[in-house]
């Protein structure tokens, strides 16, 4: 679909590539397969991506020949170094519209979004406004879906340079990480199913170690009041987690930023989803051939179908704030149990 007033063609074959939002760490790390997709259809092609600041580090070795640049519309240095890059010949805007507007200032010669974005001044600069699926589909592959061509190759570890990291001291014995934070105090899971977790994966001669962003120690402190395991919370930045993971056997979390990270390093990964939808934030395609199970409830509550403020039929998943949901039964559901169960499956898989 062209959007109102579009004079200019979609380049068959762009020499300039620019991918712009201002999404959070999972969201970011969920265009890959967009990323994968431009390249393998696009070899020759300069691309060029936003990424938030927090996150550059991460892509520091030019994973698929991508040159990613730190943005925050809060900080108008980022945008000027946004100019200096600009002349593209095709733009493609994942996530909010209003970036589209930021493509304009960059030059570029043809931008794609999604449809559906609200209000409507967000979509001006758009040429093409194109559909999400009909069908459920992770979040990753839909994205994707604004470069033409062929779908990209599944993920390989081998694909993504490991970022270069300050010297830490991890585990020296076979460890599981337990990344009890969340961007919500909604998709936090009970302290003392933590706990149980932890010493489930005693049992089975496996070291747990606790992790969580900065500001979240106070979240082990509080479920681990003896220190009885060790903790890495609010210790490392990113690119020392992705280390942490990497060596890792397992990795537990929330449906969180993390949790993508894991599958970045080939970390064989468990996702507790809550609120979240493990159909969109699932592996999908494109991570097919992850280590990855997802854990949820059946559970009336997620029963929106809002995505990046868009209505989409299939979607079921619950944006309900602290103020709407004094307690999350979805993360309440869900059971030790269950979560041992799909450990031992995965564990069970990679043996």
């Amino acid at each position: 679909m062209l959007a109102s007033g579009a004079r200019r063609r979609r380049p068959e074959n762009p020499r300039r590539i620019l991918i712009i939002h201002h999404l959070l760490l999972g969201d970011t790390l969920m265009l890959t397969p967009l990323l994968a997709k431009l390249r393998q259809n696009h070899p020759a092609a300069e691309i060029v991506m936003a990424v938030p600041s927090a996150v550059a580090t991460l892509y520091a070795g030019r994973p698929y020949d991508v040159e990613a640049l730190p943005y925050d519309p809060r900080d108008i240095s980022t945008l000027r170094a946004l100019l200096e890059h600009s002349g593209f010949d095709l733009a493609l805007v994942p996530g909010d519209n209003r970036f589209s507007w930021v493509a304009r200032a960059l030059n570029a010669n043809w931008v794609v979004a999604f449809a559906g974005d609200t209000p409507e001044w967000k979509n001006w600069p758009v040429d093409e406004l194109a559909p999400y699926p009909e069908v459920p589909a992770a979040w990753g592959d839909m994205v994707a879906g604004l470069a033409e061509g062929p779908a990209p190759q599944h993920y390989q570890a081998m694909d993504w340079p490991a970022p270069a990291f300050a010297p830490f001291s991890p585990p020296q014995q076979p460890y599981c990480v337990l990344h009890v934070g969340a961007s919500s105090t909604l998709k936090l899971w009970g302290p003392e199913k933590w706990l149980a977790l932890a010493e489930q994966l005693v049992s089975r001669g496996y070291l747990p170690i606790w992790s969580g962003g900065r500001g979240e120690d106070r979240l082990v402190s509080a479920m681990d009041k003896e220190g009885k395991y060790a903790s890495f919370a609010g210790r490392l930045d990113l690119p020392q987690l992705w280390h942490l993971l990497k060596n890792a056997r397992l990795l537990i979390c929330p449906d969180t930023g993390v949790a993508h990270l894991g599958r970045l390093t080939n970390t064989p990964t468990i996702t507790l989803f809550g609120p979240g939808s493990a159909v969109i934030c699932g592996k999908g395609d494109f991570w097919q051939d992850s280590p990855y199970r997802a854990v949820t409830a059946k559970i009336f509550c997620r029963d929106q179908n809002i995505l990046f403020r868009r209505h989409i039929g299939w979607v079921r998943r619950c944006g309900r704030t602290t103020v709407e949901c004094a307690a999350a039964h979805c993360m309440e559901a869900i059971s030790v149990e269950m979560a041992i169960e799909a450990v031992d499956q995965l564990l069970e898989a990679r043996t």
